[in-house]
């Protein structure tokens, strides 16, 4: 697909993974529309960006508030062509602890927030997509889901996290082939360790310290590699129903 021109949905988009993919689509001439429950940071990417981009401030949790930015975005750019799902969190906690159990509603909230609302936004956005004139090679839309390689060696103390990011990987092949006779691609990417947001609690020399552990390149990811195989997934047609690690080599010890 090319990209000058289309709408991309960026749920998450406000910072971090969802930022640089922002960025890099609206410098390659797409229209953005931003979906983050951070008014402050994406009310200032919009006003960075300028013309052809939107935002609105959404829950991800709740599908009436993402059904109606999604169907706001579509009647003021006419369409919607790309969906890439970066929102999410990564809270850490032990099955058991000293206090007792894992809290059950952490675990909720996570998977509601990082699985739950990654579909939520895919259903809602192939919706949109199917109303699009198929392209030279019948194609109509592209969905990219953000996993993690914790969803492969989910480490101690991410019981939710690596469990609602193992559920994006498993949607990657079903929405795919659901949606392959209507011409929407579906892929999920599956990054390492990134320098991200979530990793801002982090002092430098623990992130170098996670950073000797990645095979090749020995450093965290940056959010522009992300942006840049988001990039390639959308202009490469053949890529469909795959999850892709992003992690320079990188298998995750148990802690």
């Amino acid at each position: 697909m090319l990209i000058k021109n289309k709408t991309a949905l960026i749920s998450g988009g406000a910072s971090g993974l969802g930022e640089a993919t922002a960025k890099k689509l609206w410098d390659l001439g797409a229209k953005i529309v931003i979906l983050d429950n951070n008014e402050l940071k994406g009310t200032a990417l919009i006003k960075e960006l300028g013309a052809k981009s939107l935002f609105f401030k959404t829950d991800i949790t709740e599908t009436t508030e993402v059904e109606r930015a999604i169907s706001k975005a579509h009647e003021l750019f006419g369409s919607i062509d790309i969906a890439v799902n970066c929102a999410g969190i990564a809270p850490a906690m032990k099955t058991v602890t000293k206090n007792g159990p894992h809290d059950l509603e952490l675990f909720i909230r996570t998977v509601r927030i990082n699985y739950i609302g990654t579909f939520d936004v895919a259903r809602l956005a192939a919706c949109k997509m199917l109303e699009n004139e198929p392209g030279p090679n019948g194609e109509r839309g592209i969905i990219i889901n953000t996993s993690s390689i914790s969803a492969f060696e989910g480490q101690i103390g991410q019981a939710a996290y690596a469990s609602s990011k193992a559920g994006v990987v498993g949607l990657t092949i079903c929405m795919a082939r659901d949606l392959a006779s209507s011409g929407i691609r579906v892929c999920s990417i599956a990054p390492g360790l990134f320098d991200t947001p979530l990793m801002a609690n982090l002092s430098d020399n623990v992130k170098k310290d996670m950073a000797r552990n990645v095979p090749f390149p020995s450093k965290l990811g940056d959010p522009g590699d992300y942006a840049s195989l988001v990039q390639h997934i959308i202009e490469n047609q053949m890529l469909n129903g795959e999850v892709i690690r992003l992690d320079g080599a990188l298998r995750m010890p148990p802690r």
